[in-house]
């Protein structure tokens, strides 16, 4: 089995499940050393048994992506144990239940709290790790660090906590490849569409609420959603600088991932110049320039 990234060390957080459990399978297969984080340590240990499995290795270390000292903690052990760090992947999000609770409410209906729901793990997780994760890869001179955002960053989706928060995923991802370009680490925003994670599936198989528009559209696509493995080939690609457009239009699932921000002015940026991405709104390979450049 061919292992792209063997050698190499990957950071994934909020990886128990979901596209965070995905894209840390993806980087076993591709032969990487991955640590994974969540707040159990159950559901790391499942995660870390099937990346294995799959080549590589696999650590699960537990942790709150919103509490700095155990973010920390994460990078310290990573760089005691591994002394570099290749890839990291900000994907750690506590916010969907509340999502799902508060769905079609207006913002002055809901909670206050929703905007901690939406950004704490999220947005200031995803920064904190940011932070400690630099630290690690601009003295080697090279890294990539990804943010998991979503196209309610560029038009209205769920609500009004969460769209700010994509929105500044994204802005962060611009902001940090900036300031990181001439220290040879990008980073970027990757933008997955329709998944069919755990908790979505469980949503729409209770819920029946069939009145509801855009209930009935996810209900109608999630069979031919991406997997949670999507992404992962995604950052694979990414990680690796391989020309993975062919591999990916065979997923033909409604979605497709779209990358925002590049961060370097070397391979990555011409890469992603000439990698074909679907157009999110139709779905159609042959609509190719679902990329923003910034």
């Amino acid at each position: 089995m061919a292992a792209p990234m063997k050698g190499q060390v990957c950071v994934v957080t909020g990886a128990s499940r979901g596209i965070g459990r995905g894209i840390a399978l993806q980087l076993c297969q591709a032969g990487a050393t991955v640590y994974i984080t969540g707040r159990h340590l159950d559901t790391l240990q499942v995660t870390a048994q099937e990346a294995q499995s799959r080549g590589g290795r696999c650590v699960p270390v537990v942790c709150d992506s919103s509490q700095e000292s155990q973010v920390q903690s994460l990078f310290e052990q990573v760089n005691e144990e591994q002394g570099r760090l290749d890839v990291l992947v900000n994907n750690a999000y506590a916010g969907v239940q509340a999502i799902l609770t508060n769905a079609k409410k207006p913002f002055w209906e809901s909670p206050a709290s929703l905007w901690d729901d939406m950004n704490n793990v999220g947005l200031r997780g995803h920064y904190l790790c940011s932070v400690y994760g630099a630290r690690l890869m601009v003295p080697a001179g090279r890294g990539l660090i990804v943010v998991i955002s979503s196209a309610g960053g560029l038009q209205y989706l769920f609500n009004v906590s969460y769209g700010v928060g994509k929105a500044a995923c994204d802005r962060l991802a611009a902001d940090c490849a900036q300031e990181l370009r001439c220290h040879g680490v990008s980073y970027v925003s990757l933008w997955p569409g329709l998944v069919q994670t755990e908790l979505l599936k469980d949503h729409l198989m209770k819920d029946d609420n069939t009145e509801d528009s855009l209930f009935n559209l996810v209900r109608n696509r999630f069979s031919s959603a991406e997997t949670t493995e999507m992404s992962g080939k995604c950052v694979v690609a990414l990680a690796t600088g391989e020309e993975a457009g062919d591999s990916w239009g065979r997923e033909r699932a409604w979605r497709v991932c779209m990358v925002v921000a590049a961060g370097s002015g070397s391979w990555l940026q011409r890469w992603l110049r000439n990698t074909p991405f679907f157009s999110l709104a139709s779905g159609d390979p042959k609509d190719s320039n679902a990329l923003f450049e910034v």
